[in-house]
């Protein structure tokens, strides 16, 4: 998972996750397992749980809590997953295909396979807990919340943010609710068992520490992270490693740092750009065998200026039973050298498809560039800006007065938990956005 996404690096985001986590697994009831708590470096909103005490918030998810108690909500709920040893399901490559990611919307068996294999991590985005495990662990999430004194009714709340986020075409990659399917009235279940969890407690104060939360989040990374890669006008330009190369019109793109792929929309063929080592001769021999292939047609040549190795080759079937019902896949390989890197680019298609879609391999291929374009090389994510309103006023008039762009208004009351209508009162936090 941290090759795939990368960890987030925010040391006290980190140390709060760290210190909440340790806190809440110790009065679990699996005090015994040595869990580990991460924020990885995905604009997706998302948290999940590996058997053996790996529990992961995306930054997306941690920019949209509103408070530290939406949070305990959230990682009692994670810890719920492990403590009651739940089992995952794989998602079926139907629903990948309808949330768009490059594997799950390939049309050919053979092709998803091998985008895969190249992309082993983003499997447990997929993994999926059944409704009776989700009602199971909300329960858990409102005892081991309330047991650590959070107040477990704002995980009923943020459950309200998901819903309202799920609404829109959100992200390519599986958010919480569809990975956590909805258990009939999860809000409202939510809700009375964190008011019978309270009522067991009389007296007790429970904590929800709004604004030390979004103190804490302020100029988190909101969103796609351009630095490490953007498509735009039919280009994906690396602003890090300054390299650039064209992108066949209308084909959809998922972005990693460990791979970037695409994918023609109706599945046919698929484009994957990842790292080949250091040395070309080296990377040509080990891309052979990674994907057990027999060469057709090998030149060295340069792009671009760039020393590269480009070959035609098809996958060596392993016997020829499988050969029978499996279709030959046949692929157009780019290896660029630039900047001590090798870079491998891979174009793939059924044999009998690929005269069809070779001349886009090679077009994206031979493009394959430096980036120097000042305005490409110094693009800015968006941040969480953590804004004091001025005066009494609605939640709409006071994202205007701190700069929110007006198509962006909405999604920005999503984040704050709120609607637009509502009232901020003077002195209160808000998140705006920023640079």
């Amino acid at each position: 998972v941290v090759a795939e996404f990368g960890l987030y690096p925010d040391d006290k985001l980190q140390a709060f996750i760290n210190e909440k986590g340790k806190e809440m697994a110790a009065i679990s009831h699996r005090p015994e397992l040595d869990f580990e708590f991460k924020v990885v470096d995905s604009p997706v909103v998302n948290a999940f749980a590996i058997p053996g005490g790996y529990v992961y918030f995306t930054r997306g998810i941690m920019a949209h809590f509103n408070n530290e108690a939406e949070f305990a909500g959230v990682l009692g709920h994670e810890i719920g997953h492990v403590t009651a040893r739940h089992s995952v399901r794989q998602q079926t490559t139907q629903t990948l295909g309808s949330l768009g990611l490059i594997v799950g919307m390939i049309a050919v068996p053979e092709l998803a396979q091998m985008g895969e294999s190249a992309s082993q991590a983003l499997q447990l985005l997929f993994l999926k807990y059944s409704r009776d495990h989700e009602s199971e662990s909300d329960k858990l999430g409102v005892e081991y919340s309330s047991t650590i004194g959070y107040d477990a009714h704002q995980m009923a709340d943020f459950f309200g943010t998901l819903d309202r986020l799920s609404g829109g075409a959100e992200g390519r990659v599986p958010t919480f609710l569809s990975t956590h399917p909805d258990p009939v009235d999860r809000n409202k279940k939510v809700e009375a068992m964190a008011t019978e969890w309270q009522a067991k407690t009389q007296g007790k104060q429970y904590k929800v520490n709004r604004d030390s939360y979004l103190r804490m989040i302020d100029g988190i990374v909101y969103g796609e992270d351009p630095r490490q890669g953007f498509v735009e006008n039919d280009n994906f330009y690396h602003p890090e490693l300054k390299f650039q190369f064209p992108v066949p019109t209308g084909w959809q793109t998922q972005n990693s740092p460990s791979q970037f792929a695409m994918a023609e929309k109706n599945g046919k063929a698929m484009m994957i750009l990842n790292l080949g080592g250091q040395d070309l001769q080296t990377a040509a021999t080990q891309t052979i065998e990674q994907y057990s292939l027999n060469v057709l047609d090998r030149k060295e040549t340069t792009i671009n200026g760039l020393p590269a190795i480009e070959m035609v080759a098809d996958i060596v079937q392993e016997d020829q039973q499988t050969t029978q019902q499996q279709q030959q896949i046949r692929l157009h390989i780019g290896l660029i050298q630039y900047n001590g890197t090798v870079y491998r680019l891979m174009g793939l298609s059924l044999t009998t498809d690929f005269a069809t879609w070779q001349p886009r391999f090679t077009n994206v291929i031979r493009n394959f560039r430096s980036l120097s374009d000042p305005d490409k090389l110094n693009r800015q994510p968006d941040r969480i800006r953590i804004r004091t309103v001025s005066q009494t006023t609605t939640l709409q008039n006071a994202l205007t007065s701190f700069g929110v762009p007006k198509d962006r208004l909405e999604e920005m009351s999503i984040v704050n938990g709120m609607q637009l209508g509502d009232t901020v009162q003077s002195g209160m936090l808000i998140k705006a956005l920023g640079q």
